[in-house]
């Protein structure tokens, strides 16, 4: 149960780094950005990459966003 309490608040600061990451480069953070940075959280760095593109933001600040979802 500790391990659970204790998993979940590092997940949510995972996922606002990949969202903060976005915001500070520039590109508002939308429900699509949202999803994409939780794709790279649970391991799936190309779809996450592609994702975030895909709601527009630029290729490079995507891969390193989606580095800091994991």
């Amino acid at each position: 149960m500790g391990g659970t309490v204790v998993a979940a608040p590092a997940a949510h600061a995972d996922i606002a780094a990949c969202e903060n990451y976005v915001q500070d480069q520039g590109t508002e953070v939308t429900d699509a950005v949202r999803m994409a940075c939780y794709v790279g959280l649970v391991g799936d760095q190309s779809g996450c990459v592609s994702d975030l593109v895909r709601a527009g933001v630029a290729g490079v600040i995507a891969t390193e966003a989606c580095r800091q979802a994991p």
